[in-house]
């Protein structure tokens, strides 16, 4: 009768009409996800990670104008051509500026006469560009031909010269890489993802057609994301590589739940209709407050000023709404029409019982909650202390090409970067005092401008056109400067701090670019980020559960809980002594702060349910035993799909988030199944007291009556606590 009247409750009337016409809405969403995965073609992809810093930071704004005032921008090759002598050295660069997208290409004859003998000449100059019969040439590529001007200048170098003889670095090349294995890569990941959730649900679940039921209506709610990120037009790397398969992981769990609750709606009442209109009911408050959070949480990421958080968050975010309204507008209706295929293909339960298990916790849960208070602050203090990568120029680890050559060149050549600074032109003697000065640095090789390479004593008039356009434009001189420093790190940062204090010393106005200059302020502004996206997302989360659970307790004991498995997760790079990429470390705390609190917040959800009927020992172990299955079908997907993205990506950044995911899922599930309940045990009392509507089994009649007699349920278990007697 109860359930009778919740199907003629509002939600009730509302999910009849829902799934008045089945097969209608059904193709509806399936014609949609067919537009969308042809629309999902058009999306352009961005590989270049420094196109993420927010406009308004130095390094953004010194290489706008630098594209203003001059053709050539900031050198983002480094292509060193082994056993060449001068003479060929001089071919070689004839040869890649004559490629489409060059516009500018940097050797030893820019800085020295080179038909004197080198023994002549400064020796670190010469070394900088020429070493042991190695040429090191710096190259600059239009931003629209990197891929096809990557791939041009190993085709030029390669009709002469062996593999082997010759090496590429750089921005350009770490974005050309990226642009073509990334593809290759997701769709490897894909798939492995997909087998092992099919192969999870196989387990699972007790039906043979399930498992493609569900993963049909998630890959209609994935299309539907993938396609209508047309929207933003262009979407990160990081968001193509990662947002398909994290949206399938955050949203099985959802649609799971669904199919549970229909079959034991099934057995109340007589048609799959009223079934699935009472499982809506009855699901509806869980799932959409597991999924608000996670959406929340990946909201958070657009306060990032760096862009790569808000343009992950957008997509993420959509894409647990997009399976949200799939889960309930799609899937009750799919499931409506191959019901009859579930029945048919039934099999006997492949997983354990976990009766058990739920006692197994009962008496390991108070040390696991007393261990999480224990680890609580000095995993914090560890994950706050890590070494970080702000930049690009770790992105690929010397296992793959890219990171080789690299290596190969720093070892000819050493570290090098190339900055580009632009002052008011006109004094040449305040350039000459600004040049001077800038040598007295000791990372500083060499410097190309109108005062080194010219003499200030030398009319502008005298130049030919090619000379002067690299020097000097309608408004700016330019200085390039070769420097003996990493691309980031504290001495590099360093560095740019004296370069710019020097060059404002000397002039009101001035521009400085180059890689190092960019990491310098891409960690000031992910660093600056950090503390708000943290306090929104935490914040967030917490107000959501203080409104859907009507608890002041609770929502401190959760997010606390998941707060804890984010420390412990960015404790182990400090412990191993492995750098993190910071941008990494921003999002991961997000991510896994909305993707993993659902396992609470279904834990918490199925004690207050039990303990309605139950002293507060049982309803933890009958709580435990009844979530188990479904804690641990979406966090051990969660799980490999992090592993998996670890596993398979050259790309750096993304696959450190996935080890990063993996590992934080597992910390998750490990605090959320073993300490959690412990939790809930110690603190009965209090969220008695501290929660609306709590109708707890023990009523103040019955607790005075067992103190009396010295009967209490929890004595029975062989426990004793507060809340329960």
């Amino acid at each position: 009768m109860q359930n009778l009247k919740q199907n003629e409750t509002t939600a009730g009337k509302f999910y009849s009409h829902v799934t008045a016409k089945p097969k209608l809405l059904v193709s509806i969403f399936f014609l949609l996800a067919v537009i969308c995965a042809v629309l999902s073609s058009f999306v352009s992809v961005n590989y270049d990670i420094n196109d993420y810093l927010p406009e308004d930071s130095p390094s953004t704004v010194a290489i706008d104008v630098m594209g203003e005032e001059f053709d050539g921008g900031i050198p983002n090759v480094r292509l060193m051509i082994d056993h060449v002598t001068i003479p060929e050295a001089l071919q070689f660069k004839q040869k890649l500026k004559n490629i489409e997208g060059v516009t500018e290409v940097t050797w030893l004859d820019d800085q020295i006469e080179i038909t004197a003998p080198l023994e002549t000449a400064d020796t670190d100059i010469v070394e900088s560009y020429y070493k042991n019969g190695a040429a090191l040439y710096s190259i600059t590529l239009e931003e629209e031909h990197i891929l096809d001007g990557v791939n041009a200048i190993q085709e030029t170098v390669g009709e002469s010269k062996q593999k082997e003889e010759f090496a590429l670095t750089g921005s350009a090349v770490s974005t050309a890489a990226a642009t073509e294995n990334t593809v290759s890569e997701v769709a490897r990941i894909a798939v492995f993802a997909v087998i092992f959730v099919f192969l999870v649900l196989i387990l699972t679940t007790d039906s043979w057609a399930e498992p493609v039921i569900i993963l049909l209506g998630l890959g209609v709610a994935v299309l539907l994301n993938n396609g209508t990120n047309l929207l933003f037009g262009e979407i990160s790397f990081v968001s193509n590589a990662a947002g398909a398969i994290l949206q399938l992981a955050v949203s099985l769990d959802y649609s799971v739940f669904l199919l549970h609750r229909f079959e034991e709606s099934r057995k109340e009442f007589p048609t799959a209709r009223e079934a699935m209109t009472d499982a809506l009911c009855k699901s509806t408050g869980s799932i959409l407050s597991s999924g608000l959070t996670t959406v929340i949480g990946f909201v958070a990421l657009c306060l990032m000023r760096f862009k790569i958080g808000p343009d992950l968050g957008l997509v993420l975010a959509k894409g647990v709404a997009l399976s949200l309204i799939s889960v309930f507008l799609l899937m009750p209706n799919f499931i409506l029409c191959v019901y009859p295929f579930l029945d048919k293909t039934r099999h006997r339960s492949f997983v354990p019982d976990f009766g058990k298990f739920g006692s197994l916790i009962s008496k390991l849960m108070i040390p696991f909650a007393c261990l999480q208070a224990l680890i609580l602050i000095p995993s914090y203090l560890a994950s706050n202390a890590n070494t970080y990568y702000y930049g690009s120029s770790h992105i690929f680890g010397e296992n793959t090409e890219v990171g080789a050559d690299t290596a190969l060149i720093e070892e000819t050549f050493g570290k090098n970067d190339t900055y580009v600074l632009l002052v008011p032109k006109g004094d040449k003697a305040l350039q000459k005092i600004l040049s001077d000065e800038l040598h007295t640095l000791p990372e500083v090789s060499s410097i190309l401008s109108y005062v080194d390479t010219v003499g200030a004593e030398i009319p502008e008039a005298y130049l030919d056109e090619e000379t002067r356009a690299k020097l000097i434009s309608e408004n700016y001189t330019r200085l390039v400067l070769q420097l003996d420093t990493d691309y980031e790190g504290e001495e590099t940062f360093a560095l740019v701090e004296n370069i710019r204090n020097i060059a404002q010393n000397t002039y009101e106005e001035y521009y400085l670019a180059g890689n190092g200059v960019s990491s310098y302020d891409l960690m000031n502004t992910v660093t600056a980020d950090m503390v708000k996206v943290n306090f929104v997302s935490v914040g967030a989360v917490f107000i959501v559960l203080l409104f859907t659970m009507k608890s002041l307790t609770l929502p401190f004991i959760l997010v606390l809980s998941i707060e804890t498995a984010i420390f412990l997760n960015l404790s182990f790079p400090y412990f191993s002594g492995q750098p993190i990429f910071y941008i990494a470390y921003l999002i991961i705390s997000s991510i896994q702060l909305g993707a993993t609190v659902d396992y609470a917040i279904l834990l918490t959800d199925r004690y207050l349910e039990n303990r309605r009927n139950s002293g507060k020992l049982q309803a933890i172990i009958s709580s435990v035993s009844s979530c188990i299955v479904s804690i641990l079908t979406s966090g051990s997907v969660l799980t490999i799909v992090g592993f998996l993205l670890g596993k398979f990506s050259t790309h750096g950044l993304i696959a450190q988030l996935g080890i990063l995911l993996g590992r934080g899922t597992l910390c998750s599930l490990v605090l959320v199944i073993f300490a959690l309940p412990g939790l809930l045990y110690v603190f009965d009392g209090l969220i008695r007291i501290t929660t609306k509507g709590a109708d707890f089994h023990e009523t103040n009649n019955q607790k005075r009556h067992f103190r009396r007699s010295g009967n209490t349920s929890d004595h029975e278990y062989g426990y004793a606590g507060s809340g329960s007697k």
